[in-house]
């Protein structure tokens, strides 16, 4: 199933469980639809089993939304308690959609626990209270784990309500991540559980040999022992002045301090030119994924990173904030350079990660999935050098094997369903929805009336008019236009641009400007017009510039 067929089917109002492969875009499909949900004023909880995969779409932990905690049963004398607390009434009552990522690492009998409070906040016996419900994960990854004390741990799928549920399953099967057909073989055999002597040959092929890629490869470990020793002990070899980020934060005092605790961003992040670092946040501009690794090379004039990734390009790590958001009110927001050392990390802290080049020790696997998470974290064959590995490493769980196979026939009754329903049932179904959970249908006209003003630039583009043309339609000077360019661009956009390069420059003239802005970037280290200027002279005017610096990628270049 591709991403846009699973996203009909989010928008229909089914419960969903949607799954696929490492890399297959499950993340990306649901930043898709909460911003349909929000575009719509259906209101949404964003929740994950763990802080890390909750701050990754800027919610919260379920277990701190939902009220229960890290109990493992609920007594009336528990369910008065909690009814008793208004927030909750409120988050309750106010919640059409509820969003549950990492659902792997959640465990059978808490699932039923979430079911039994929203069934009690919501007054009526429907799985979830009827709220749409949208499950998010791969079961062939991390399995939850049990603390002592607690029930025995099984998958989510083991509970009672998802029987209940009626699921859907959205079972993506695109690729997003490797592209090294060999090693995707590799990671489909581990996944299958047919690892076959082929698989393990290539696998021992990377053993203790050195990853291919322009930076160092992060080490990936089992254990969280050592690992902040390893990257403390790294950056003390390096001689050097440090240079220390404080994190900055706002909101109330106990969700900034989870917050704090579930971001992969230091609070306090100390570098020193030649550190090595992974950003951890994915970018908008597409200039870096979380898991993106590189090497510190200097400072820009504002005192910010200068980071070589592995192709060459050199970005500015610009501070990013994480934050959790309730109802559309932001409730706790820190601010971070989006980096941390990157020498070594763990496996579970990986996951979500895309990372250029890996040393990996799998010799201490010790649950299920562990080397299945940690080899789909690289692009390709290549950018891994293994050096440890013993007999648990490649293990799937037995169970996850049996219904990974009805989870993909399902997929395919869905896609089945689709097909029969047609077009125009869908579209109905999917306004149906949004009315019944208060979201307002609007008309073409109202929806562009309403668009920001940017976007009513881009509507222009799309039509491919000159820039000239697109300010006279809009009343407004051309360099205004190119200012929304500039913001479309920042929230990536898709635009056809290159229309407008060659309405405006010969390509002598476009490469003159490049090198203008290359020699500037050099000697300035920054992208400001008015040095690119007098490099030129009165051949070119500040318009020309600036229109041409749209096309130009500064992060190729090399200091």
């Amino acid at each position: 199933m591709t991403q846009s067929e699973a996203l009909e089917i989010l928008k229909m109002g089914h419960n969903v469980f949607l799954t696929g492969p490492a890399g297959s875009g499950k993340t990306h499909t649901l930043r898709s639809f909460i911003a349909h949900l929000k575009e719509n004023g259906v209101p949404v909880a964003i929740t994950a089993s763990t802080g890390i995969a909750a701050t990754h779409l800027e919610g919260v932990t379920i277990h701190s939304w939902s009220g229960l905690g890290i109990k493992d049963s609920i007594t009336e004398y528990d369910l008065d308690i909690l009814e008793s607390r208004k927030y909750l009434w409120d988050r309750y009552q106010n919640t059409k959609v509820l969003i549950i990522d990492e659902i792997s690492m959640l465990h059978h009998f808490r699932f039923d626990l979430l079911d039994k409070l929203a069934q009690a906040f919501k007054r009526n016996n429907l799985p979830f209270g009827g709220m749409q419900v949208i499950l998010c994960g791969d079961f062939f990854q991390l399995p939850p784990v049990s603390r002592p004390g607690e029930p025995e741990a099984h998958f989510a799928y083991h509970s009672k309500v998802w029987q209940e549920m009626n699921l859907k399953i959205c079972y993506l099967t695109e690729q997003h991540r490797q592209n090294d057909d060999v090693f995707l073989g590799v990671l489909n055999d581990i996944r299958n559980n047919n690892v076959s002597e082929d698989t393990l040959l290539h696998l021992k092929g990377r053993y203790n040999k050195e990853a291919v890629s322009s930076v160092s490869p992060t080490k990936l470990s089992t254990h969280n022992v050592n690992v902040d020793e390893i990257n403390n002990i790294e950056l003390g070899k390096i001689k050097g002045e440090e240079k220390v980020f404080d994190m900055t934060s706002r909101g109330k005092a106990n969700i900034v301090e989870a917050l704090k605790k579930s971001c992969l961003a230091p609070e306090r992040l100390v570098l020193k030119i030649g550190a090595k670092v992974m950003f951890v946040k994915n970018s908008f501009d597409k200039k870096y994924a979380n898991g993106t690794l590189g090497v510190v090379e200097g400072y820009s004039n504002a005192g910010l990173p200068l980071v070589k990734i592995a192709n060459g390009k050199i970005i500015e790590a610009l501070p990013v904030s994480f934050i959790i958001e309730e109802d559309g009110k932001i409730k706790a927001e820190i601010t971070q350079v989006p980096l941390r050392l990157a020498w070594a990390i763990t496996v579970h802290k990986s996951q979500g990660m895309s990372l250029d080049a890996a040393e990996i020790d799998l010799s201490r696997s010790f649950t299920y999935g562990m080397g299945y998470v940690a080899l789909s974290r690289v692009r390709s064959l290549n950018g891994l050098k293994l050096i440890g590995f013993n007999a648990n490493a490649l293990q799937i769980h037995p169970d996850v094997l049996e219904i990974d196979r009805s989870f993909r026939q399902m997929s395919r009754d869905a896609l089945v369903m689709l097909e029969e329903v047609g077009k125009n049932a869908i579209l109905n179904t999917q306004k149906e929805f949004l009315q019944k959970n208060g979201g307002k249908i609007k008309t073409k006209e109202q929806k562009e009336k309403e668009l920001p003003t940017h976007h009513k630039t881009k509507l222009l583009i799309i039509e491919k008019l000159p820039l000239e043309k697109i300010a006279e339609g809009r009343s407004l000077k051309a360099e205004t236009i190119i200012d929304h360019i500039e913001t479309l661009i920042k929230e990536k956009e898709v635009l056809d641009l290159e229309y407008l390069k060659k309405n405006a420059f010969k390509d002598s003239d476009f490469k003159k400007i490049e090198k203008a802005f290359k020699e500037s970037l050099k000697k300035n280290g920054d992208y400001r017009l008015a040095p690119v200027k007098a490099i030129l002279g009165s051949g070119f005017s500040y318009l020309d510039i600036r229109l041409a610096r749209l096309f130009l990628d500064f992060t190729s270049t090399k200091h």
